[in-house]
């Protein structure tokens, strides 16, 4: 019963640890506010900048994976490109060695004494109203469940005997053997992508190095934190399982990168334990010290793996392609910026993903009123057919992406850790979403119409058919306009006057077409069933005009109320 108890003391702590780390990173993260996403969209114009942002943002959010969330974030939503993403992965991998540091020197002093007063000096800055301050008081309250988890850890481990039975498991393998040096790597790797979390595996085996297990030396443990480097990947690489082939590449990238440094290392992989060794004691003087001198191979390994790799961006970028092939046809009903069933790590990069899921949207929306002014030229039924049946998909992918872009927002909005401007920001985006599914559902009566006048077997005359023509030339400048707006929401002064003086030639001309339509069912110039048809034709294409300016004027993103 007493084992049974400290077994669960032991996961207990483990969770204390992970709970402690992610509440940490959080806080870091809301402190950083929208600031972070910048500056690794900014700060990443070349390698070597991309590898020193890596290196600090993670250094900063003490999590590499969060991190490279954000990257693969960043990278879905085309504010990054995969090269500038290979480079910031680089870096986040050394920027992680910081943590082991941390680990390492604040484990050799007695943590708890003061984990327990430094909570205490968090629970006033709970309640207060100041993000920033609670935002600190996150931070400093993760850091101390941190190692109050590693502390209750380390007394468990004591409790069951965890030397003596790592001791007794490691009796059956010849741990001298390279191929015990594999399977310590695969292990590492493994576990650390079960608990999705370097930071907890690396502390266990810091822990296990320093009880002077027999059989648990120093290349045993540097091979744990080489798989570790491997099963770090896997965090990016199911956060972008639902994303774009983007996505999906960044995560490849970082994988890669990993898996080759653990290749490159592992021929020479004795020799580098012993130059680690050699460094330490011989060039620095230092004293013994197991914790240290892991960590020291740890930051060594990573950063000898980026200064090689660096010159290989370019390689490492081809053959993620190769892997993960680029698709000339995207799949149209799928969203293309937004990770499906998720929510960026950062709440303010989820305004790109959205600014940028919009366009698409836009974009899709003309491509599908293309299609109506195509349906006006087609003589073949069957082709007829065809494009109105293209024009049905479109309304129903129009449908979709309002429910999906607008349920993503709703899910960032209830996640909180929005600006107040980013929530206004937020709010407008929701209805441009909801007026640009209305000129999907506009575009789709027009088709509808050309087809009732077909199953009818009426022709429009050649007044009529220029007249339209007129009609279709106001509506492109309109929609082209809306796409110019829709990419230029951000750093321009916004101008509604060519916008209202489209919308205005549009509603002058329908008004037109009307009063002449009436006078030419008078003069029987055309039956006036094909005249209902012909203006329900026209006032559909001045309420696709209507629809078109909302868009445009909910689309002023950096403009005020």
């Amino acid at each position: 019963m007493e084992t049974f108890v400290n077994l669960l003391s032991a996961l207990g702590a483990v969770a204390m640890f992970l709970f402690g780390m992610t509440q940490m990173s959080s806080g870091l993260e809301k402190f950083a506010g929208d600031k972070l996403g910048k500056v690794l969209s900014v700060m990443t114009k070349n390698r070597v900048m991309g590898i020193f942002t890596g290196m600090l943002v993670t250094m900063m959010l003490q999590s590499s994976s969060a991190t490279t969330v954000i990257v693969v974030g960043l990278v879905t939503s085309g504010v990054m490109t995969l090269r500038q993403s290979i480079g910031v992965i680089m870096g986040a991998n050394i920027g992680t060695t910081a943590t082991v540091w941390l680990i390492s020197i604040v484990g050799e002093m007695n943590i708890s004494d003061i984990a327990l007063p430094l909570l205490a000096f968090c629970l006033p800055a709970f309640f207060s109203k100041r993000s920033k301050v609670k935002s600190f008081s996150q931070t400093i309250f993760g850091f101390s469940l941190l190692f109050l988890g590693l502390s209750y850890l380390q007394d468990a481990a004591n409790n069951l005997h965890l030397n003596d039975h790592v001791a007794n498991l490691l009796s059956h393998i010849d741990c001298d053997r390279y191929y015990a040096i594999l399977l310590f790597v695969l292990v590492g790797a493994l576990i650390t992508a079960v608990v999705q979390s370097s930071a907890a595996t690396m502390a266990i085996t810091l822990m296990l190095f320093g009880m002077n297990i027999p059989g648990f030396g120093f290349y045993q443990a540097a091979a744990l934190a080489m798989g570790q480097n491997i099963g770090t990947t896997a965090t990016a690489l199911l956060g972008s399982m639902t994303g774009n082939r983007m996505s999906r590449r960044a995560a490849m990238a970082h994988m890669l990168f990993n898996v080759i440094g653990v290749v490159i290392i592992l021929p020479v992989f004795y020799w580098a334990c012993d130059a680690v060794d050699w460094f330490l004691k011989d060039v620095l003087q230092a004293e013994e010290n197991p914790k240290f001198k892991l960590s020291a191979f740890h930051t060594a390994f990573n950063a000898f793996n980026t200064l090689l790799l660096i010159w290989f961006v370019p390689q490492l970028e081809k053959i993620v392609y190769r892997i993960v092939p680029y698709s000339e046809e995207e799949e149209d009903f799928r969203l293309k910026y937004i990770p499906t069933g998720m929510i960026s790590s950062t709440s303010e990069l989820a305004l790109s993903e959205v600014q940028n899921e919009i366009i698409t949207f836009a974009e899709r929306c003309k491509k599908m009123y293309d299609m109506v002014k195509n349906m006006m030229t087609i003589e073949k039924e069957a082709d007829f057919v065809q494009e109105l049946e293209r024009v049905n998909k479109y309304e129903g992918i129009t449908d979709k992406m309002e429910l999906e872009i607008g349920n993503y927002i709703n899910k960032v909005l209830e996640a909180g850790g929005l600006t107040k401007e980013s929530k206004r920001k937020m709010l407008k985006m929701m209805k441009l979403v909801s007026e640009l599914e209305s000129i999907g559902d506009s575009c789709n009566n027009l088709g509808r119409t050309l087809s009732h006048k077909r199953e009818k077997k009426l022709e429009y005359t050649s007044e009529q058919v220029e007249n339209i023509n007129r009609m279709f030339k106001l509506l492109d400048s309109a929609i082209d306009n809306m796409i110019y707006m829709l990419n230029h929401t951000e750093g321009v002064k916004f101008d509604l006057t060519t916008t209202m003086n489209i919308e205005k030639d549009i509603n002058t001309f329908r008004k037109m077409l009307k009063e002449h339509s009436i006078n030419d069912i008078n003069e029987s110039k055309y039956s006036y069933e094909l005249g209902v048809i012909y203006m329900d034709f026209i006032n559909e294409c001045e309420h696709l005009g209507d629809y078109i300016v909302n868009v445009v004027q909910a689309s002023n993103y950096a403009g005020g109320e």
